[in-house]
C-alpha cells in the first residue's frame, strides 16, 4: 500500500513543481516585456530600468548629475536587452510652477509616460516641539506635495491612452510612525494615502498603482536630513549605515514594477511585524514607542 501511495504522489510532486516553475518563468517573461521599451520617468534606480530596456527620462534638480548619471548608464556593462539613450529633465520637485514646464518637457521626449516612478525624498531628524513649521512644509512639499503635482501633470495623458504606471516610494514610516520622524512620517503617511485612493479612482482607466515601502536603505537619506531648524543633520545613522544595499532595493523596486504589484513592504521583520503590531495591538505599540523615544532623548542629552 505504502508503495503504490508513494507511486502516486511522486508523479503529482514534480507535476506541480513544474507548473510553478513554469509559472515563474512565464512571470519573468512577462515582466520583462512589461518594462522593455516602456517610457519611464525616474530619479533613482535608474541603472535597473536601463538594463531591462526600458526608455528612460532622468528627473532632478541638478542638470550635471544627470548628465553625469546619463554618461554612468552608458558605461555600463552591456547587456541582452537593447538600451535606450535616457533624455535628462531638470527641474525642482518642491516647486509648484516647475512642475508644469517639466510635464511638458518630459511628455516631449517621447509623447507619452508609461511609468512614473516618485522616488524624490527628503528625511528629517528632530523634536517636534523644536520643528518650525517652515520644516514641515519643505518635508511635505518634497515628500508629498511635488509628487502628487506631477503625478496629477501626467495622469491626463495616461488616461487618455487608458495605460499607464504611476509608482510612489513611501516608506516603512507611511505605515507605522516612531518618534523624532514627525515630519518624515507624516510625508509618507499621506502618500500612502493619496496613492491608496488614486489606485481605486484609476482602475476605471486600467491605469496601475503601486506603493512600496522599504525600510532602513544604506544611502545618504539621513546625512541629507533637514532637523528641527532646518540645517542639515550631517550623520549617518546606524540603522541606516546597517540597511539594505540600494542595488538589492532597485531589484525589488524592478520586480515590483514588472509584476503590477499594489502595495509592496521592503523591510526586516521587526519593521514587518510592527506594523501589524500597530494594528493588532495598539496599546503595546504605543508603549514601545515611548520607550523608544526616552531612550533616544537620554542618548542626546548624555
Amino acid at each position: 500500500m505504502d508503495f503504490i501511495t508513494s507511486t502516486a504522489i511522486l508523479p503529482l510532486l514534480f507535476g506541480c513543481v513544474g507548473i510553478f516553475s513554469l509559472f515563474k518563468l512565464l512571470q519573468r517573461m512577462r515582466m520583462k516585456a512589461y518594462l522593455r521599451n516602456a517610457v519611464v520617468v525616474i530619479t533613482e534606480c535608474a541603472k535597473v530600468f536601463y538594463t531591462a530596456g526600458a526608455r528612460l527620462v532622468l528627473c532632478g534638480r541638478n542638470r550635471e548629475a544627470l548628465e553625469e548619471l546619463t554618461k554612468e548608464l552608458a558605461a555600463s556593462l552591456a547587456t541582452k536587452v537593447q538600451t535606450h539613450k535616457p533624455y535628462t529633465v531638470a527641474f525642482d520637485l518642491a516647486d509648484p510652477g516647475a512642475i508644469v514646464a517639466a510635464t511638458a518637457e518630459i511628455l516631449q521626449c517621447f509623447g507619452y509616460v508609461d511609468v512614473l516612478i516618485n522616488n524624490a525624498g527628503i528625511s528629517y531628524r528632530g523634536a517636534i516641539v523644536d520643528t518650525t513649521p517652515d520644516v514641515d512644509k519643505k518635508v511635505m512639499e518634497t515628500n508629498y506635495f511635488g509628487p502628487v503635482a506631477l503625478t496629477k501633470a501626467l495622469l491626463p495623458s495616461m488616461i487618455k491612452r487608458r495605460q499607464g504606471h504611476i509608482v510612489a516610494i513611501s516608506s516603512i514610516q507611511g505605515k507605522i510612525s516612531i518618534p523624532f520622524r514627525s515630519a518624515y512620517a507624516a510625508s509618507k503617511h499621506a502618500t500612502q494615502a493619496f496613492f491608496d485612493c488614486l489606485r481605486a479612482e484609476m482602475e476605471q482607466y486600467e491605469i496601475e498603482v503601486t506603493v512600496i515601502s522599504p525600510g532602513y536603505i544604506h544611502t545618504n537619506l539621513s546625512v541629507n536630513a533637514v532637523t528641527a531648524d532646518g540645517s542639515k543633520y550631517g550623520v549617518m545613522d546606524k540603522t541606516t549605515a546597517q540597511g539594505r544595499s540600494p542595488v538589492e532595493v532597485a531589484q525589488d523596486v524592478l520586480a515590483a514594477v514588472g509584476k503590477k504589484k499594489k502595495d509592496v513592504i521592503l523591510a526586516d521583520l521587526l519593521p514587518s511585524l510592527a506594523i501589524y503590531l500597530r494594528t493588532l495591538a495598539p496599546g503595546l505599540f504605543f508603549s514601545l514607542m515611548a520607550s523608544r523615544a526616552r531612550k533616544e532623548r537620554k542618548s542626546k542629552n548624555s
